[in-house]
Order: C-alpha cells, then structure tokens, then sequence
C-alpha cells in the first residue's frame, strides 16, 4: 500500500468513527484546513516536474475527493441522529394556550356601513355606487344647483385640473350623484317608462373643510325613493324605523324643521331628541323633556321635480323622498367618539379603543322590527 493509500485509509475510518460533529469539524480542519496533511500534499504539486505531477497528482486529488466525501457523508449522519434524538426526546404540549399575536380590527365606519346596510336591505332598499370623481353635471347641476350656488364656489369643492376649455372634474361632494345615475340607467332601461326605485348610495365625499367635526374626506349615505304616490309621511316613517334600529332604541323622537336644499322641496332638516345621562348625552327621549334637548342629525325632504326630470322620469308622474346623513357622525354619536379627525390618524391605539374584532361584532340581525 502507497503511503498516500495508507493516508486516506487512515484518515476515512477516522472520520467514520467520528462521535460528534465538533470531532468531525476538528478532522475536516486537520485534513483540509490550511494546515491539514491532505493541503500540504496539494501544495507539493507545484513543486514536480510535468512528468512527476502526471504521476502523482491523480493519487493526491482523489485524496481529497475521498476525505472530502467521507465528511459530507458522516456530517450528514450525525445531523440526522442529532434531529431524531431531539424527536425521541421533546414533546409539544398543545393543551398551553397560544401566545398572544397581533389581532386585527373593523373600523368604526365599516362596521356602521354594515349596520347601515343591514337595516335599509329590510326596509328593501339596496346599495348603489358610482365614481368617486365626477362630471359637474351629475354633481350639480342635475341636482337643481346652477352655476352660482355657493356650492359651487373653488373654497368649498376640489376640483381637479383639466385643459383649457374643458369642464373640471370634481371630488365628489355628495354621493346625490348617484341618486342620477340611477334614475337614468332606469329610466334608459324602461324606454323613459321609469319604475319604482328604493336604493341607498353609501361612500367617500371630499369638501375643502377640517375641524373637529368636518374632514376634507368623510363618508355619506343617501337614500333615495322613486314611486308614485309617495309623501313625507313615507319619508318620516322611514327616519323614524331607520333611526329606531340604528340606535337600538324605541323611543326616538325626531323633530322635522323646515330647511332648504335645490335638489329637494319641500326639504327638512331632521332633528332627534336626547337626554343627559351621567352627564353625557344620549339619543333617545323626547328633546322637550327637561335635560334634554335636540341634535340635528340629517337631511332629507321630497326630490325637486327638477331633479326627477333631470334623471329621465316624468316629474307629473312620479314622486320620491332623498334624505342624506353622514356615516361618520352617527359612528361618533352611537359609539361616543368626539373629534371626527380621530378616524383618519391612523392610529393604532383609537382603533384598538373603537374598533371591532371581526370574531365579535355587534350586529343588528334582529331586524328593524326587533
């Protein structure tokens, strides 16, 4: 046997017979670290005439294959035992309760726009939607509101940037525009015939204001009745079950005080009663009744013949009532929140304080008539 035989002889049962894998790390240095005995073979290669290096350099590289494979192969050997003594050995015990993790939240407007819909699906209303950035027409003019309502003015509304000589875009500032899309995609549809419509248009608005109870974003729905023979009584009643189910309260009083809107006549503004409660106040109860008093709460009135006309159905026979309410404002005033800026800061610690887990919610599946 050759010595280079009798080295990797040696130095493979050496390793195979490697009881840990330091002792094997401790081998593989002194094989093929930069002082190992299979280096200093490698190194003697440069040294050799052509001739001599034909000779002996295949021995020395199939050395180093061989320690280098003896390795691999028992460093694999000893991580397998070390993984299965450990699968011997420990256990999981899955009666421990699970460690805490960061846990989600529904925000306040979500869950009121799902309380929002739930309720108006039982009065059978259902949810329409329309863009977010909208033609002036459908935002005012349809709606009754010239070019010198106030309204209109650059303080009150965004407008977005066009090329000269063409009409601005807007944020919207009413989801009322979807009130005309509706009517028209109606009235397109019946061939000008026109049928009944019940629908409510929750979604964002934009109008150029910030404080305490206004945001230059916030959330609206408005609801819209197109039929024949409809009155305010049908509008009051409405408010008064919505209101009623919304709040979870039977006794809600509302207060109907005449007002002004161009896309509705007559219009009302809708107050509702609240009392004082440990010095908060709470909706319910009659306003007059002493401690209480009244809020405003929304819009509403019976759709201007123009604004009938404007989506395509015929104002001397159909009528309708619109009413609009912000989704936010009635957050703040079932959850007890007080500064409307709070819903857009992002900030983890209010949603942890308001929000909703989505494994617990409250719901109002009990209907408008629980």
């Amino acid at each position: 046997m050759s010595e280079v035989e009798a080295l990797r002889a040696g130095l493979v049962a050496d390793i195979d017979g490697a009881a840990s894998l330091d002792a094997l790390e401790a081998l593989r240095v002194g094989a093929l670290g930069k002082q190992g005995v299979v280096t200093a073979l490698l190194k003697t290669l440069g040294g050799m005439s052509p001739e001599e290096r034909l000779e002996k350099g295949p021995p020395i590289q199939d050395l180093r294959e061989s320690v280098t494979n003896a390795i691999a192969t028992r460093k694999a050997a000893l991580e397998q035992a070390a993984l299965d003594a450990r699968l011997a050995s420990e256990r999981v015990d899955m009666t421990l309760p699970a460690g805490d993790v960061p846990v989600g939240s529904i925000h306040p407007v979500s869950q009121v726009m799902d309380e929002l819909a739930e309720i108006f699906a039982d009065l059978g209303f259902s949810v329409a939607t329309g863009p977010e950035i909208e033609d002036q027409w459908y935002n005012f003019t349809a709606l009754n509101m010239p070019e010198s309502h106030p309204a209109r003015a650059m303080h009150d509304t965004f407008y977005l940037r066009a090329e000269e000589g063409v009409e601005s875009y807007v944020l919207r500032t009413h989801t009322s525009p979807v009130q005309i899309r509706t009517m028209k995609a109606v009235a397109q549809k019946t061939g000008g015939a026109g049928e009944p419509i019940r629908i409510i248009a929750p979604g964002r608005v934009y109008r150029s204001d910030s404080d305490a109870t206004h945001t230059p974003m916030f959330h609206q729905i408005e609801g819209l009745v197109i039929d024949k023979g409809i009155h305010l009584g049908h509008l009051k009643w409405t408010l008064e079950t919505f209101l009623k189910a919304f709040f979870e309260r039977d006794d809600i009083t509302l207060r109907l005080r005449p007002s002004y809107f161009p896309f509705t006549e007559p219009s009302v503004e809708v107050d509702v009663g609240y009392s004082l409660e440990n010095g908060q106040r709470v909706i319910g109860g009659s306003g007059d009744a002493p401690g209480g008093g009244w809020m405003e709460v929304l819009g509403s009135g019976m759709v201007n013949r123009r604004v009938i006309a404007a989506g395509g159905f015929d104002p001397d026979q159909w009528q309708g009532f619109a009413f609009g309410i912000g989704i936010d404002r009635l957050a703040m005033l079932k959850y007890g929140m007080n500064d409307l800026r709070a819903f857009f800061d992002g900030d983890l610690r209010w949603l942890k304080h308001y929000g909703f887990s989505a494994l617990d919610v409250p719901t109002l599946s009990g209907g408008v008539g629980a």
